[in-house]
């Protein structure tokens, strides 16, 4: 898991959006920031510019200016810094969710690959099995005191008990690749360890968490706060805006109103009067994704409980059929055992051990089932509850 979290494409995208949104707010910060300029221009006339024999302009001219503007009174560019900034908070929450959701299915095929290892090992078991019995079958056959049908059945679930093991050799591949794929690796990826979980919280307590630390609901929190600020600064658009502006200049030449160096500044005031409705267009826009918002944290929360109480009932009926598949699968085991003396002892058939074959390979199977919904059904309460990763 440490490694999906490092190296999957899923949290490198997400991290490329935070400096993507971080970019942007740098874009928007520059508007209410002083900005820099100079400018220059070289003129070539026909002919110099006279008046009374006097040259007004020069056939060859140059003028050059560096033009300072500084915002003074800029509110609407203050509060879109402001919404800008939380964007960037809202890209990083979003970042941890990414992470948690790549957190919960490195774990998910962490353990189904640890499934898929205990399918290949009960299928294994039964493949010993049944070509034990085909060759007892077999040699009972040759000393003329078996039948050849006991042959062909117990060929028959040899043939059988194979190809599931080839089946889930190939599944147990896909595990390990699948592993390999969400841990950023260029190769299939192989877990052996069993699983150790953290202790489990209490239903009040999980409920608790939910809403505290769970990063998909800390996320759409911060996008209602963001939703709101955004509502409550609508008042910037009817503000004015104060711009000071200071600008030297120098030239090849002097006219009769401007000097050949100099400077002037202004103060330029800009009151807006009507803008075609745009302000109450964008109002509207922002109150409606405020209250879109408001629906979709509120049906987070609610996701949130329906996850923690499916996951609390979800773990109690696992825990409860992995103990009855385990007992199932040692008692399937037993008999196949029991059985199998007794067939070498002539108190039963071929049919009976063949039939004790297959029960105990399904119980084996079974009882892995077992095992990989007790595992999913932790992962899925400790994630429900905020704990994971």
């Amino acid at each position: 898991m440490q490694r999906a979290l490092a190296r999957n494409a899923s949290l490198l995208v997400a991290a490329q959006e935070i400096a993507r949104v971080h970019g942007l707010m740098r874009e928007v910060r520059a508007a209410a920031l002083p900005t820099l300029f100079a400018n220059g221009a070289y003129t070539r006339l026909d002919a110099d510019r006279t008046a009374s024999g006097s040259v007004i302009q020069p056939r060859n001219s140059w003028v050059a200016n560096v033009q300072l503007a500084v915002p003074l009174v800029a509110p609407q560019r203050w509060v879109q810094w402001e919404h800008a900034a939380e964007q960037v908070d809202v890209a990083r929450l979003s970042a941890e969710d990414v992470r948690r959701q790549v957190a919960i299915t490195a774990a998910r095929t962490y353990v189904s690959v640890l499934t898929q290892h205990r399918f290949v090992d009960a299928n294994q078991r039964a493949v010993d099995n049944a070509r034990e019995h085909y060759e007892d079958a077999q040699a009972r056959f040759s000393a003329g005191s078996g039948s050849r049908l006991d042959v062909v059945r117990a060929g028959q679930e040899l043939a059988t008990s194979q190809s599931q093991l080839h089946t889930s050799l190939t599944a147990l591949v896909r595990a390990q690749e699948a592993l390999g794929t969400i841990a950023g690796a260029d190769v299939a990826l192989d877990s052996t360890d069993d699983m150790q979980f953290p202790p489990l919280p209490a239903p009040p307590e999980a409920l608790r968490e939910a809403e505290d630390r769970r990063a998909d609901i800390q996320a759409q929190r911060k996008r209602l706060e963001a939703a709101q600020h955004v509502v409550r600064d609508s008042y910037a658009d009817y503000l004015p805006l104060l711009m000071a502006v200071v600008q030297p200049f120098a030239s090849s030449y002097a006219s009769l109103t401007t000097p050949t160096s100099g400077w002037q500044a202004q103060l330029v005031l800009t009151v807006p009067l009507f803008d075609g409705g745009f302000r109450y267009g964008a109002f509207e826009q922002r109150r409606a994704e405020r209250d879109q918002a408001r629906e979709l944290l509120d049906a987070a929360l609610r996701q949130a409980h329906s996850d923690v109480r499916t996951a609390f009932d979800e773990l109690t009926r696992a825990d409860q059929a992995l103990r009855e598949a385990r007992d199932a699968s040692r008692l399937a085991a037993e008999a196949l055992d029991i059985t199998n003396l007794a067939y070498h002892a002539g108190a039963t058939n071929d049919l009976d051990v063949v039939d004790a074959e297959r029960r105990a390979r399904d119980a084996a199977n079974v009882a892995a089932i077992a095992e990989d919904a007790a595992r999913q059904a932790r992962i899925d309460l400790l994630a429900a509850a905020g704990r994971f990763p």
